[in-house]
């Protein structure tokens, strides 16, 4: 099934958006993961193995990767925002630009990182890039993501999609991804998120 012109439009927008806005989310996103994040990031580990190749799909300023290749795993950062990506290569750190709705993800990874991510991701694409997602993935590889909680979703220059838990977690099943963990937290300007952990049957 294609992609819709209309999710693309809206993919594009968001996508210059953060052209024009990265530097400035450089500048207030935490360097370090916090120890909740630390923890969430420590659990794909421990699935992907030591060694493991974990595509990285917005890695944005990159620091997600900086903290899991010192717990000994290779990191595939991919952007579809190319300033992004110059803003690591200035700290010496290689990004790939890759669009998660209309490129090819490759694989099979150890484990998928797509943290404040597919909340991008126009409702009526979410199933077909979660599907892709899971093909990228080895038998027992895990798969990381956090989603906005909520209802509908915004437009305008940063096109957001809101889920349920339980809504988002039936799109993971569906995909024939095995949930195994979530968790809720509240994060900046009292933003809900959703965490959710989840792997591809052995």
């Amino acid at each position: 099934m294609g992609v819709s012109s209309e999710a693309l439009a809206q993919s594009r927008q968001t996508i210059s958006a953060y052209e024009d806005y990265a530097e400035q989310y450089d500048a207030i996103v935490r360097h370090v993961p916090n120890v909740k994040e630390q923890a969430s990031l420590k659990r794909l580990v421990a699935i992907a193995g030591t060694g493991g190749r974990i595509l990285e799909v917005g890695s944005g300023a990159g620091y997600d990767a900086d903290f899991l290749e010192t717990l000994g795993v290779k990191v595939r950062r991919t952007d579809a925002t190319k300033r992004f990506l110059e803003l690591q290569a200035a700290r010496g750190k290689h990004g790939e630009l890759l669009d998660l709705i209309t490129d090819d993800l490759g694989g099979p990874y150890d484990a998928v990182l797509a943290l404040c991510v597919l909340i991008h991701v126009p409702r009526d694409e979410t199933d077909q890039v979660l599907a892709k997602i899971a093909g990228s993935l080895r038998r027992g590889g895990a798969f990381l993501v956090s989603m906005r909680n909520g209802d509908g979703e915004t437009s305008g220059e940063y096109h957001t999609v809101y889920w349920r838990r339980d809504d988002f977690a039936a799109r993971l099943e569906g995909a024939g991804l095995v949930l195994i963990r979530d968790d809720f937290n509240v994060g900046r300007n009292s933003e809900e998120w959703n965490t959710f952990l989840a792997v591809k049957p052995a």
